[in-house]
């Protein structure tokens, strides 16, 4: 049995936006599972075969980015990237979701092709984990001519996602929500795109369709980039249950305006976070950790809670075994600091004020997979693994 001792903890963020902040100094992970956490003195550390002495830093769970658009490997044709996966890694991330690999060259959009690549996109990713982060992928985009059978195909093989509706031929809301309700019915989440087109094939996706079609996920709520007027989104917080996602790549006031207004509605457990790339923007390596800052900043909330938005929210909407400090849930952490010479009295104290902590260390599933970051800012210490 692999056993991970995390001891020296500063203060530990649960992900859970009712009770973000965990008493305790220790944590330990038996075989990548989460066992025990709190006081030191009140648990088993006992032959531990690796050790990390947290040197009094932050311990959070993994941040997730609940939008990405990935291709194949830790590769990019749409910025000519390599390696955007492990560079996203060093900005905390340790679990990806994927809105559609629509940026493989030559994606195919007839029926029989569609559910080839999504079902190969989902098996390459399942088989292959740049640098151990989780990317769940194979998230097809709906064409029309789908039918019942073929959501029924996809799940079995092991599909769990919808890619963005919108961004194929189908773009009313009556053909999009049977859709949609077809791969409910088998256990497959789904996303749609909210706001102007962003690629050539997509188109303007409205207030009006977004509720009709009835997605689990409201992707690029904030616009993808181009964001709905202000009453169309205050009209989608007010009217749906389903995710508030805002990404990096969208409108910044938008962002804000949804923070303000699932505040006022006693929602801001709705409120989950992605990027939105590889995109016409470019690969954000600290997209995560940039939201988190800015909605703390200018939303007005405790950065404890903030955090929420990138990892607890996002793994109780997405049903994730990752994301909260949970008996049995998945031992992938992310170290965080404040930043050398940044204001604030702490590290949360200076995300309020809208700066990036630093990123020390990262584990998933019990094993270290980073050290200091080469993206973050230097935080002022550092965790180390001594076993």
């Amino acid at each position: 049995m692999e056993k991970l001792v995390i001891r020296n903890i500063g203060q530990i963020l649960s992900g859970k936006f009712e009770d973000p902040i965990i008493d305790g100094d220790c944590l330990v992970a038996l075989d990548g599972k989460i066992e025990a956490w709190g006081s030191e003195k009140d648990l088993d550390c006992e032959d531990a075969t690796s050790e990390v002495d947290a040197k009094k830093v932050t311990l959070a769970p993994g941040l997730i980015d609940s939008h990405v658009h990935p291709v194949v490997g830790d590769y990019t044709p749409r910025q000519q990237q390599l390696h955007w996966i492990d560079s996203t890694l060093h900005g905390g991330v340790t679990t990806m979701i994927s809105a559609g690999e629509v940026h493989m060259p030559g994606r195919p959009k007839d029926i029989v092709g569609l559910k080839a690549m999504s079902i190969a996109a989902q098996r390459w990713y399942e088989n292959f984990r740049p640098s151990g982060v989780k990317v769940h992928a194979g998230a097809p985009v709906i064409e029309h001519g789908m039918v019942e059978e073929d959501f029924a195909e996809m799940a079995k093989a092991g599909v769990k996602y919808l890619g963005e509706v919108g961004l194929g031929t189908v773009k009313d809301g009556k053909t999009a929500h049977e859709m949609v309700s077809w791969a409910r019915k088998y256990g497959m989440q789904s996303t749609i795109h909210t706001g102007g087109p962003s690629i050539p094939g997509s188109g303007l996706i409205d207030a009006d369709m977004v509720i009709e079609t009835g997605t689990d996920v409201i992707g690029h709520i904030n616009g993808g980039h181009s964001a709905l007027p202000d009453d169309q989104i205050i009209c989608l917080c007010e009217t749906c249950k389903s995710a508030f996602e805002i990404v990096h790549n969208g409108n910044e006031r938008a962002a804000v305006l949804t923070v303000n207004t699932a505040r006022e509605l006693g929602k801001l457990d709705q409120v989950i976070l992605g990027t939105d790339g590889p995109a016409g923007s470019g690969v954000q390596p600290l997209g995560i950790l940039r939201m988190i800052a800015m909605l703390s900043a200018f939303g007005n909330v405790p950065a404890a809670q903030a955090f929420c938005f990138g990892n607890g929210n996002t793994a109780r909407q997405r049903n994730l075994d990752v994301g909260l400090i949970e008996k049995g849930y998945a031992a992938d952490f992310v170290f965080l600091d404040q930043a050398q010479h940044s204001p604030g009295k702490t590290m949360l104290e200076s995300v309020e004020q809208g700066n990036l902590p630093g990123v020390g260390m990262t584990i998933i599933d019990g094993v270290v997979r980073t050290t200091r970051s080469r993206n973050t800012p230097p935080a002022n210490r550092f965790p180390e693994q001594i076993r």
